[in-house]
């Protein structure tokens, strides 16, 4: 059986980590979440108010490295979980790209919830600092998220796995 890319995406809060950390444990795969990377490397300097150009810049530093990472992972003959939030279509049809460029096996899988039940869950997220806590996401933070967020359409969704809690 030949090592699978499982891609996680959806929006903010609605239970992305939780769920690629799961499929990690099933498979068994090596999971790479970019919130802890980003919280790991960059939150320290974050600038307030958030600049979008300065975060994307990092996020792109991290998934490069994660890539790197990831490849190695994979041609060792194991599964890898990308947890990348990936909430613009082009993202997605670029992680697409590159997979069928280096002839990886891909699945895709949806994980979403009502708008409101996500921010309620970061917010609790920012008080527990649970397992699935990496950075404190202020609202001013997921609003932001949430006006960069694009929602799948349906060809995206064909071969997707799709996770919806409520």
């Amino acid at each position: 059986m030949s090592a699978t890319l499982h891609v996680i995406f959806g929006p903010s809060g609605a239970g992305k980590s939780s769920y690629a950390q799961s499929l990690a444990r099933r498979e068994p795969a090596v999971h790479f979440a970019i919130d802890d990377w980003m919280a790991r490397l960059f939150v320290a300097d974050m600038p307030d108010p958030i600049e979008f150009t300065w975060v994307m810049e990092r996020v792109e530093r991290c998934e490069t490295q994660i890539w790197s990472v990831a490849a190695g992972v994979m041609a060792a003959g194991t599964s890898v979980v990308l947890d990348l939030g990936l909430t613009r279509k082009g993202d997605r049809a670029r992680v697409a790209e590159i997979a069928q460029a280096c002839d990886l096996p891909l699945q895709f899988h949806f994980v979403t919830a009502p708008r409101d039940i996500r921010r309620a869950r970061v917010l609790a997220r920012n008080e527990v600092k649970g397992e699935t806590f990496s950075m404190f996401v202020t609202p001013q933070m997921f609003d932001f998220m949430e006006g960069i967020y694009e929602a799948p359409d349906a060809e995206e969704l064909a071969g997707a796995i799709v996770s919806e809690s409520t």
